[in-house]
């Protein structure tokens, strides 16, 4: 068995990128540890969610734990940094934000982690942190110096198969009829990588509802109407079932992680 570690920005990220990847995992015995660089202090709650006095980012934080559970994760840390916010936003000059902690440093406190578990797989995020927001891009650069301190032997760029969920939408779309409106997706650099510099895949189809699971454990951010947790079985299933990956340095086949060989297949 081994020890797979998950490194997010913020809370409910893991759910919508990785759970499928993070319950399988743990599902085949393997070591699952959740690492967040935030508590989401910016995030945006739901209405009426929050009791009197109840702080955002002590609510999110017990609903990373309450996902850890839905997975299976057997540990979760936050690296203490503060939410940076959407890029452009006045939040992204604090100094104490997670944007602008020095990567060096950064990576310091995620690699102690890395050591202390001597972990197999680290999943982090694509170079434009997905969607282009700078918690997710410093997540890319403070988990790949974080592998490279550590001597992890695979890390992982979690990513949107772009091309993968547009022919997705595009076949919804005709089989619900003009009248339907799906999310909008952008067909441009701003979102996920196109499937040509994708390499591997996580099929987690059979715990799709077990993702669905763990994205309810985020009710500060996700009401029970919002579009992902409504979605019919077997389009959440299609949609979000197989998660997407890039990998750049490969291990050995010889000497590669059981936690690798057992839920990463190739692309191509």
């Amino acid at each position: 068995m081994g020890t797979l570690v998950s490194f997010h920005a913020h809370p409910d990220d893991e759910s919508i990128g990785t759970a499928g990847t993070l319950a399988k995992a743990a599902a085949h015995g393997h070591r699952v540890v959740l690492v967040f660089a935030t508590r989401g202090e910016l995030g945006e709650p739901v209405p009426g969610v929050l009791a009197d006095g109840e702080l955002l980012s002590v609510r999110r934080s017990a609903e990373c734990h309450e996902s850890a559970r839905v997975l299976g994760a057997a540990r979760v840390e936050f690296l203490g940094y503060v939410d940076s916010g959407m890029m452009g936003e006045p939040s992204n000059d604090a100094p104490f934000c997670f944007w602008r902690a020095p990567v060096e440093h950064a990576a310091k406190r995620l690699a102690l982690i890395l050591e202390e578990e001597e972990t197999d797989v680290l999943t982090t995020y694509d170079d434009n942190g997905g969607y282009g927001h700078p918690d997710h891009i410093q997540v890319h650069r403070v988990g790949t110096r974080a592998g490279e301190l550590a001597g992890v032997p695979v890390v992982a760029q979690n990513t949107t198969n772009r091309d993968w969920m547009l022919r997705g939408m595009r076949g919804l779309q005709k089989d619900r009829g003009a009248d339907w409106e799906p999310p909008q997706i952008p067909d441009d650099a701003s979102f996920g990588k196109p499937e040509s510099e994708i390499t591997h895949r996580v099929e987690a189809v059979e715990y799709a509802e077990t993702k669905r699971a763990s994205m309810r454990a985020h009710a500060s951010q996700m009401a029970d109407d919002h579009f992902m947790l409504t979605m019919p079985e077997p389009v959440f299933a299609m949609g979000l079932g197989t998660e997407f990956y890039i990998v750049e340095a490969q291990p050995n086949p010889a000497s590669a992680p059981e936690v690798w060989t057992d839920l990463f297949e190739p692309l191509r």
